[in-house]
């Protein structure tokens, strides 16, 4: 992966999720989500800080995929903004706060990280 080849590193294409991960309750909540998506083996969490990196092996495999699943934990769209500065325009976009989900008042639980796991399930398979 150290190399600025354009193809993908791992010669697939794999589904990636990129959540959030910030310091909120809904950054956790994004967070575990996408971690549980990757368990569950619906798509792969990858890293958004190699994005914002422009880190080439994490460009080159983000660009080879199939399908590309962004997971924000507030309406301010950190994760998307990530993707977009970095060239990337083609993915589904999961706004926790579409959900009902607000910041700094949804605390963490099972049952709100299996509703957003769920949620992305649907991008991720369509």
């Amino acid at each position: 992966m150290a190399n600025d080849n354009t193809s993908c590193a791992c010669n697939c294409a794999p589904k990636l999720i990129f959540p959030c991960s910030g310091s909120s309750d809904t950054g956790e909540i994004a967070d575990r989500a996408a971690r549980r998506l990757t368990r569950e083996g619906a798509g792969k969490m990858f890293c958004l800080a190699g994005i914002g990196g422009r880190v080439s092996g994490i460009m080159a495999s983000t660009g080879a995929a199939s399908r590309i699943l962004v997971i924000d934990g507030c309406p301010l769209n950190c994760a998307k903004k990530t993707l977009e500065q970095a060239g990337f325009k083609e993915f589904e976009h999961l706004r926790l706060a579409d959900l009902g989900l607000e910041k700094g008042k949804s605390p963490v639980s099972d049952e709100r990280i299996d509703e957003v796991a769920a949620k992305g399930r649907t991008f991720l398979n369509d």
